[in-house]
């Protein structure tokens, strides 16, 4: 089981980042939310503050954890541990992804996510109908 941490980013239009992962990357061309693996003494929250610097050059604060989803895929499992976050600072550079897009909610269930995503976004839109 790998411990991965994502970001669902919001900006101040409720946009949210998604982006696409590389051709030569696991799930090639999927789209994520951007995070990564939790290394050895770090906290999930400290994961994903240093991943989204590494990845895509911005700092961000958390706002709030989401449940996470635990995913079974052929080759590998994953517990995809999710957080709503801000951008406070950087600006994107796209260091593993090949692209990113800012979308409304509603564009969300549109895109062809990595399959552990897509509770994550189905939790996330829910999220938004109980506030």
């Amino acid at each position: 089981m790998i411990n991965v941490t994502c970001a669902i980013i919001v900006d101040d239009s409720n946009s949210i980042l998604v982006t696409q992962r590389s051709a030569s990357m696991k799930l090639p061309l999927k789209i994520e939310f951007p995070g990564g693996k939790i290394e050895e003494g770090e906290t999930p929250s400290e994961c994903l503050i240093r991943e989204i610097k590494e990845e895509l050059n911005l700092d961000v604060e958390i706002l709030f954890e989401m449940p996470a989803n635990i995913h079974h895929y052929v080759e590998f499992s994953i517990n995809l541990i999710p957080f709503v976050c801000k951008v406070i600072g950087g600006s994107i550079e796209l260091r593993e992804h090949v692209s990113y897009q800012w979308l409304n909610s509603s564009e969300l269930l549109d895109q062809d996510w990595a399959e552990a995503d897509v509770p994550i976004v189905e939790n996330y839109l829910n999220s938004l109908n109980t506030i």
